[in-house]
């Protein structure tokens, strides 16, 4: 894939590799010639320019990338680069760093934003799901289709324990994406039984996480 990244400062350059390093054709955007350390990064294109303007991003030529990453230190150039990367020239799935808690909510598709990434959120959901046990701990959200990637550890006297996938209606909305046991990731079958200490990963709507909770724990 061809992806795009507004902002060059340690974040940005760091999804950089992290990307190139994966097969991907990266291009690094910045209008300060500060943050243009091409030799940090020698694999990637390098533009300096105004990620807010659309005479940079056709420069960029952002219709020939499959994602935007707006990786600033600055919340409102990242919602304005993230409007236009999916407005202007259909950036098919954009993703935005979040600096400022206070201003998470902004960041949804009204904006352009198909996944905002907020630090402090995902430390806190980190933090919260190496704790909870038989609690529903959101890990992540996926804005563009009102969708969060949520976690539960089955307590000891879970009503599913020893029972199987197929056995357990879940609720409208909901998805089991993986269990995770003993360091291992299933791709859970219908056969496969819950277990006291799974980690179950779903994918799921937030009218349907309170029913997970009442299917798996309650």
């Amino acid at each position: 894939m061809r992806i795009a990244i507004a902002g060059a400062g340690n974040v940005g350059r760091a999804i950089a590799r992290e990307l190139i390093e994966n097969g991907h054709h990266v291009l690094l955007i910045d209008r300060d010639p500060k943050a243009l350390k091409m030799e940090s990064v020698p694999s990637a294109e390098w533009l300096m320019a105004d990620a807010c303007e659309i005479t940079a991003l056709d420069n960029a030529k952002l219709d020939t990338c499959q994602v935007m990453i707006a990786a600033t230190g600055d919340d409102k150039v990242n919602l304005v680069a993230s409007l236009l990367a999916k407005s202007e020239y259909g950036v098919p799935r954009v993703v935005a760093r979040v600096n400022h808690p206070k201003n998470e909510w902004l960041f949804d598709n009204s904006w352009g934003v198909d996944v905002a990434v907020s630090t402090p959120r995902i430390i806190s959901a980190l933090v919260e799901e190496a704790v909870s046990v038989g609690d529903v701990v959101r890990l992540f959200s996926i804005r563009k289709g009102e969708a969060n990637l949520v976690e539960i550890t089955l307590p000891d006297m879970a009503p599913v324990v020893g029972r199987t996938v197929q056995e357990i209606p879940l609720p409208e909305g909901a998805s089991l994406a993986a269990i995770v046991r003993d360091g291992r990731v299933i791709s859970p079958q219908q056969h496969d039984m819950f277990a006291a200490g799974d980690e179950l990963l779903f994918v799921a709507t937030s009218d349907a996480e309170d029913k997970l909770k009442a299917c798996f724990i309650s």
